[in-house]
């Protein structure tokens, strides 16, 4: 059980650190993706803006800088695009160190110019067809691949200004991949202090429940001494001076006394799991446990329809698992208010499945998940019913889960449905 617990904490923090993480991750990747391609499209404006046809042709002496601006006008005198970008603020590093394609068309579809950023990266016809490719898209701006564009339509013709972004795509994949080896020791990490988290949160609980099990043991076994010699007085007494109406209700008294110990012990011996075990044929031992209720069934008016598929085994204590089957058809007998009990044994997957139901009044959504606690009984009406002390359910979940089982309860149709799952042994046929 406080394993169970244990697993369920660390799954909880891992899982919310994973969160965390991942939500962290595509923050920082999208916001960095966005914040590069805003600042790719602000170069490509001023690239555009800077771009002009008349100029490329009106020089021909080739002197064309990467950006489509010759470096010196025929006077000598600094370009005017200089002085204003400067005051601008354009005229910065990033966009020097940038590599600028662009394709310009006429209003036909005719290439007209092509400058390749005088880097030799990509050459004329694959940049013509890469142009001419966004032009089909129809869109003013994009990315594709790690090209992002503008397509900038003038009165005599059309620019496609491009911009590389391989560097900051292979930037960006550093990033992320730095980021995931960091996240990485920073979960293992993680991992180990939840685990001894989870074990010192524990440990308390488990500390009290291994008090309160030996607490049973203990009260039940120093509990059999004083039982028995009651008992003993009792019959001695009877012989001297004959039956008597105290010393019925002494003798009945000291029985339920002793029937409570006895389960109390059961209990403990259940939840400690120390008594033995061997591969247990469970389908013979539930037909087996199933026989003897039928003629206590029939005389409360009632029968038992039991369907039991053949040839399931357990590795588990025979004792307790005879116990567990009893407990829950006497529950079902004693608390049921239909005719009929059924009662099921099967396999699903890898588990022998074992279901009790049957009539019963209601049982509210709070109620069953109390059913299997100690002294608890959903019915306070049951509190006169002879041998039951709420104990019975308590030492089916003990007997299921010292089994690595699982039980539960559920209550649909007027019904209340007991389900057993247990580990089931592979066999030849199965």
């Amino acid at each position: 059980m406080f394993n169970k617990t244990k697993r369920k904490i660390v799954f909880t923090v891992v899982l919310s650190l994973l969160a965390l993480m991942a939500v962290t991750l595509t923050t920082i990747y999208l916001s960095n993706r966005i914040a590069l391609r805003k600042k790719n499209e602000e170069m490509l404006q001023t690239y555009a803006e800077r771009y002009t046809l008349e100029e490329k042709e009106f020089y021909p002496d080739g002197q064309i800088r990467p950006d489509g601006l010759p470096d010196i006008k025929p006077d000598g005198q600094d370009a005017p695009w200089n002085r204003r970008d400067d005051r601008r603020g354009k005229n910065e590093p990033a966009f020097r160190l940038s590599t600028f394609y662009s394709v310009t068309f006429s209003e036909n579809g005719d290439v007209l110019a092509v400058d390749s950023g005088n880097k030799e990266l990509m050459d004329e016809q694959t940049l013509i067809q890469t142009a001419s490719d966004i032009l089909g898209k129809r869109r003013k701006s994009g990315k594709t691949g790690s090209i992002t564009y503008l397509v900038d339509k003038r009165d005599t013709y059309t620019l496609v200004a491009m911009i590389d972004g391989t560097i900051d795509d292979s930037n960006q994949a550093l990033l992320i991949k730095q980021m995931l080896i960091i996240g990485s020791i920073a979960m293992a990490a993680l991992f180990a202090l939840s685990v001894f988290l989870a074990n010192r949160i524990v440990e308390p609980l488990e500390e009290n429940d291994r008090r309160q099990k030996r607490f049973v043991s203990d009260a039940g076994h120093e509990l059999k001494t004083p039982i028995a010699v009651i008992s003993a007085n009792s019959e001695l007494l009877r012989r001297e001076t004959g039956d008597s109406e105290w010393l019925d209700n002494i003798d009945y008294e000291n029985e339920r006394m002793s029937d409570l110990v006895g389960q109390l012990l059961v209990l403990s011996k259940a939840q400690n799991g120390d008594l033995p075990k061997e591969t247990v044929d469970f389908s013979k031992l539930t037909d087996g446990e199933v026989l003897p209720f039928e003629s206590l069934a029939f005389e409360k008016g009632k029968r038992i329809n039991s369907d039991i598929m053949p040839e399931i085994y357990i590795d588990g204590n025979q004792n307790q698992l005879r116990q567990l089957v009893s407990i829950l058809l006497d529950n079902a007998l004693s608390h049921g208010t239909g005719e009929q009990i059924d009662v099921s044994l099967g396999r699903e997957r890898h588990n022998a499945v074992l279901t009790v139901s049957n009539q019963a009044e209601e049982i509210k959504a709070e109620q069953l998940s109390h059913l299997f606690e100690r002294f608890y009984r959903a019915d306070e009406a049951r509190n006169e019913s002879g041998s039951h002390y709420g104990l019975g359910l308590s030492i089916a979940k003990a007997v299921t889960e010292a089994h690595g089982g699982d039980i539960r309860a559920d209550y649909k149709d007027g019904r209340a449905i007991f389900t057993v799952s247990l580990p089931a042994k592979k066999t030849d046929k199965n």
